[in-house]
């Protein structure tokens, strides 16, 4: 697991699935900053990883100080499949 920023909003949602790091990342968590005092634009604070790691996520089986932070642009953001369609599968 990782917590990704995205600078920007490329449209995604809770379980959402990027390419990212050679690999499909779900985003577990989204936090969006930003929307009242800054930046010009906001960012997606995200913890992702692989659906291998959904169930330490959800039992909390991680310290979220400790994970390695890392930080990309919203255009540089391959979406795979978005939350909603998802849902729709």
């Amino acid at each position: 697991m990782k917590r990704l920023i995205i600078h920007g909003d490329p449209g995604i949602r809770r379980n959402a699935i990027i390419e990212y790091d050679g690999g499909e990342r779900v985003c577990f968590a989204i936090n969006r900053q930003g929307d009242w005092h800054g930046p010009d634009e906001p960012q997606l604070w995200c913890v992702i990883g692989t659906e291998d790691e959904r169930q330490d996520f959800e039992r909390r089986n991680y310290v979220p100080h400790w994970l390695d932070t890392e930080s990309i642009d919203a255009e540089d953001v391959e979406v795979l499949k978005r939350a909603d369609e998802l849902a729709v599968s």
